[in-house]
């Protein structure tokens, strides 16, 4: 899959930009449906379209190049699962989706549940919970 500029995490970054976007857009289509000044002034309407499509623009242009800019600083510096950048030897994004793909394809199946345990096992693999219904039926026994 190629990537795209505005991934999801870019999106949600630029909301805070998108939200005045959208109330400006509001404000240019009421202004036109319902004109506050009438038709006939055109230095009045000239003045209140201004004042919205100047910063209608410039939003849109910082909006367009802070995007451009978040998507390139991903590709370029490593991104890290939230809370672990101060940790010791931190697992980067990119190799837990790598291992996460492995486990996937190890286990046979797409799903991200556990995987059965054979009765090969040692005990060591087991979870808490397996181990302490094995030790129940030893101790039934």
């Amino acid at each position: 899959m190629a990537n795209e500029i505005f991934d999801r995490e870019t999106l949600l970054d630029l909301t805070v930009n998108m939200i005045p976007l959208f109330i400006i857009a509001f404000f240019i289509v009421a202004f036109a449906a319902f004109p506050l000044f009438g038709r006939g002034d055109l230095l009045a309407m000239a003045v209140q379209y201004g004042l919205l499509l100047v910063p209608f623009v410039a939003l849109a242009a910082l909006t367009y190049v802070s995007g451009k800019a978040i998507a390139g600083d991903e590709k370029r510096s490593a991104v890290f699962l939230q809370g672990q950048a101060t940790v010791d030897e931190p697992t980067e994004l990119h190799e837990y989706e790598e291992q996460a793909e492995q486990a996937a394809v190890d286990d046979g199946n797409d799903d991200d549940g556990p995987a059965e345990l054979e009765s090969g096992d040692d005990e060591s693999t087991r979870t808490d919970d397996e181990t302490a219904q094995t030790d129940d039926e030893t101790t039934q026994n």
